[in-house]
């Protein structure tokens, strides 16, 4: 058995691109636009992982866009949240906070931090190895929201 991705609906693609893309820094690896079924997936992949989603298509997170839908989709807190590791969880999180994210759950350890997409999808950092050096601003940061 081995992983293949997540599939998460979204309400408007272009937006969901400029968050994941944009902000987040993943890479899309392909893209389906479905006539007959009227929708979009598009298929992205955390940067170290680009080239096995290329090759083997996995893993990946796909975003699935029904066409001229104005249904909203609503998150159950049962389903979860992604989670990611990355290099340094403070420049990561200062990024984000920069290109106008809410980090919900600040990195205050070095270790874990929350932050959401434009369709409420929970995400968490984690720090790569061991936790960073506990910091400021981070350490005194409080939640914000939910995650």
């Amino acid at each position: 058995m081995r992983y293949v991705h997540t599939m998460i609906r979204v309400t408007d693609l272009e937006a969901s691109l400029d968050f994941w893309v944009g902000k987040v820094g993943m890479i899309e690896t392909r893209r389906v636009d479905n006539e007959a079924g009227k929708f979009t997936l598009v298929f992205l992949a955390a940067p170290k992982d680009a080239a096995s989603a290329r090759e083997t298509r996995a893993p990946e997170l796909e975003l699935t866009y029904n066409w001229g839908s104005d249904e909203v989709y609503k998150t159950g807190r049962s389903w979860g949240h992604l989670a990611y590791r990355v290099d340094d969880i403070y420049a990561v999180c200062q990024k984000l906070m920069d290109a106008g994210v809410t980090i919900n759950r600040p990195p205050r350890d070095g270790y874990m931090a929350f932050f959401k997409s434009p369709d409420d999808v929970s995400v968490e950092l984690i720090q790569e190895g061991e936790a960073l050096p506990v910091a400021e601003p981070w350490a005194s940061m409080p939640n914000v929201g939910s995650w």
